[in-house]
Order: structure tokens, then C-alpha cells, then sequence
């Protein structure tokens, strides 16, 4: 669902000729959502399926690459920010894409040594770069799950061996929501986690609007739309209710570039608001 940069030690990309299959018997001939994103980053782990459609969405919308760093710069802030002054010491990140370098483990373990992090996603491409990359690596665990059914990931034995639900943890929600449609009821699949967190926990979440660009904007998600790819962007204010029962950290629901940019750094202002992101903590 999400995706992220994929990592240079698996370059499958340059790899594998069309028509092949990739792991776990994945029709390399359709295009995949998180191997764009990876392809938009500069990564190897995508196919000439994946960079055509890519090249459509670029067409309509260039600053795409430029956003998606900017997506990813978010994560890392706000995983640093829990990890550290706000003492969470469990991650779970929903639809957390290819693996790439700088992963949420990476970054969390960094902070806080001895956090643990579990990976979700519903893509098998994902599935099995990111339990080859993480094979061995303590503390953390990929596995499968829909974000459509909170319940099985949350109750996942998988999961519980390494998370504690009943201490405060991090859930990561991050360019994943607008894949979810309105009548699937996003907000209440939110709420779900939101109920079933301990206080003291904290929801992240990043997720594409038309807020600016309207028509751009919504030209590259029609690409996505017509590859049968759902991509829904929704408002600030129909954003702002996925915190619902959270109390939003400064500086709130914001641009990519505004939330507690590094010290000295002037958020950019030339790209168009296609991002609102927040953190809030469950009280």
C-alpha cells in the first residue's frame, strides 16, 4: 500500500527482464503502486511496467519525486521525535512499502536502543524484500496484513510476540489512508486503533490532498485510478477527523515540509500542498 525507497543491495529491477515473474510469482507486467514510489525516488526495485505509468503521473504532476522525499523526510522527524522526547519504544507501521535505507528501525533503534518496530503490508514484492533485508535484524518483524482489517493485525501472533499493546506504541499510517475509499469507512478502521491503543500512544499519519494544483493533482490520481489502483484525495478538515480522540502535537495538521523542520532549515515553499501530515497522541 504505502511505499518507500527501495534499497541499492536488492536491485532487482535491473535484474529481471519483462515478463518474468518476480518474488513470490508477482506478474512484473502490472504496474505496482509501491515500485513507483520507489521508482519516483530513484531506487532499482521497480520494471518498465512501473516506469511507464510512473512517467504518466510525472507528466501531470513533476514535483512528484520531490514530494515523495519530503514524504519520507516526515517519517524519519516524527520517528525520532517519539523515540526519543516522547519515549515510545514500539513502532508499528502500516503499509510500510519496499524496505529502503533510513527505515523506521533504523531510525527508531537510533533514538531509543532496544525498540521494536513491525512492519505491514498486503504486497507481496514488499513482503519478501523486506524480510530478506531484515532477516536477523533484532527487535523487528515484517508481516502481512490488510489495513482494511485492522483486527488480524493487531491480533496477529506475529505481532503481539514483539509488541505490547497494552504500553504505549506507534502506529504508523503513513501515504497509506488514501488507498483506503470512503465507503471501505477509513475513519472508522482509525478508530479501531485508536480504541484499541493504550493512552499514551501515538498515530501517525501522512496522506495526499488537492489542496493547491486541485487540477494536477487530481490528474495524477486519475493515472492511478485507471491502473484499478484506489487513490482518494480528501480534504484537510476530512484528514484532520482520522485524529479524532488524539491530541495533535504542534505544529497540527500541516504541510510535509512544516512539521518540525530541522533546526536552520527553511521548510521549502515551491512545492504544491499535495500532503497534510500530523502526529497525535492518545490521551
Amino acid at each position: 500500500m504505502k511505499s518507500q525507497r527501495g534499497d541499492a543491495r536488492f536491485p532487482v529491477g535491473v535484474m529481471l527482464m519483462d515478463g518474468c515473474q518476480g518474488p513470490g510469482g508477482v506478474d512484473l507486467n502490472v504496474p505496482n503502486v509501491a515500485r513507483m514510489y520507489d521508482y519516483y525516488l530513484g531506487g532499482k526495485d521497480n520494471y518498465a511496467a512501473d516506469r511507464a505509468l510512473a512517467d504518466q503521473v510525472l507528466r501531470v504532476a513533476p514535483q512528484t519525486p520531490a514530494l515523495a522525499q519530503e514524504n519520507r523526510a516526515f517519517l524519519q522527524r516524527a520517528v525520532r521525535h517519539l523515540a526519543g522526547p516522547a519515549g515510545i519504544g514500539q513502532f508499528v507501521d502500516i503499509g510500510a512499502g519496499l524496505p529502503t535505507l533510513e527505515n523506521t528501525h533504523e531510525v527508531a533503534q537510533r533514538t531509543a536502543p532496544g525498540a521494536h518496530v513491525v512492519y505491514v503490508d498486503n504486497d507481496p514484492v514488499v513482503l519478501a524484500h523486506g524480510r530478506a533485508l531484515l532477516q536477523g535484524a533484532a527487535g523487528t518483524r515484517v508481516i502481512q496484513g490488510d489495513l482494511r482489517r485492522p483486527d488480524e493485525i493487531l491480533g496477529s501472533p506475529e505481532l503481539t510476540g514483539l509488541i505490547d499493546l497494552a504500553r504505549p506504541v506507534a502506529i504508523l499510517l503513513v501515504s497509506v489512508l488514501h488507498c483506503v475509499r470512503d465507503e471501505e469507512d477509513p475513519w472508522k478502521i482509525v478508530a479501531w486503533l485508536r480504541d484499541t491503543m493504550a493512552p499514551g500512544s501515538h498515530l501517525v499519519i501522512s496522506h495526499i490532498t488537492a489542496a493547491d494544483h486541485a487540477e494536477n493533482a487530481e490528474a495524477g490520481a486519475d493515472v492511478y485510478r485507471r491502473a484499478s489502483t484506489d487513490m482518494t484525495l480528501r480534504t484537510h478538515s476530512a484528514i484532520r477527523r482520522f485524529f479524532d480522540g488524539f491530541e495533535l502535537l504542534e505544529p497540527g495538521l500541516v504541510r510535509l515540509t512544516e512539521w518540525r523542520p530541522p533546526e536552520g532549515v527553511t521548510p521549502r515553499q515551491d512545492l504544491p500542498t499535495w500532503f497534510f501530515c500530523g502526529v497525535g497522541r492518545k490521551t
